[in-house]
């Protein structure tokens, strides 16, 4: 099964919990074991499993990869301004895979799933889901 989470972003850069999305689609498939890939299609945003307990770690995410990565002192940003985006994409990646387990996702307590946005605001970002069950 595959389909595609459609999603708006608010901000340049922010982290969007999208566990609950993911949570319905695996449970539509009716796999039980199994595996779902998360992809979030375009070159400016990533996927990361994170900590899920309060937006300190998904701020502290961001804050990081400012530091690491500045805006505006790229070759690329001379095309559209925003080689930050793309390295900060490449960096996180853009997919994770996840365990099916009995029906539901195998996260940990304190494991959530965050589209990660480095170039909004974006009216539509998409997120393909591909659930392969263990056969």
């Amino acid at each position: 099964m595959q389909e595609t989470i459609t999603l708006q972003t608010h901000q340049r850069e922010i982290l969007v919990d999208i566990t609950p999305m993911v949570e319905n689609l695996v449970q539509t498939s009716g796999v039980d074991y199994g595996i779902v890939n998360v992809y979030a299609q375009g070159a400016t945003a990533a996927i990361m499993v994170q900590e899920n307990w309060d937006e300190s770690v998904q701020t502290d995410v961001v804050n990081l990869l400012r530091k690491m990565i500045p805006k505006g002192v790229w070759l690329h940003d001379a095309q559209d301004g925003n080689g930050d985006a793309h390295l900060k994409s490449g960096l996180v990646g853009p997919s994770e895979t996840i365990p099916i387990i009995e029906g539901r996702l195998g996260l940990s307590t304190w494991q959530n799933i965050f589209f990660c946005e480095f170039d909004g605001p974006r009216t539509e970002r998409r997120v393909l889901c591909t659930v392969i069950a263990d056969e």
